[in-house]
């Protein structure tokens, strides 16, 4: 199913303002009931975890920056 870009810009916006600072709250909780490891290590997984929770949304966030296509344009007018 295609969502319409008014659809995907809306559920962007609302994946980046309530979804990602919990995914951040989760994660950072997920780390801190393992012992502490390296500085290092724990950068590599906060690097990982912030590139994993993007991958689902990839086709949400294509193309959300850019002008509306469905929208007529200035010279149609």
């Amino acid at each position: 199913m295609a969502l319409s870009y008014k659809t995907r810009r809306r559920l962007s916006l609302l994946i980046l303002l309530l979804g990602l600072p919990l995914y951040i709250a989760a994660a950072w909780f997920v780390v801190s009931l393992i012992e502490r490891p390296p500085v290092l290590v724990e950068l590599a997984i906060y690097v990982v975890l912030g590139i994993l929770w993007a991958l689902p949304f990839k086709a949400v966030f294509r193309g959300v920056g850019q002008a509306d296509p469905d929208a007529a344009s200035p010279e149609d007018r």
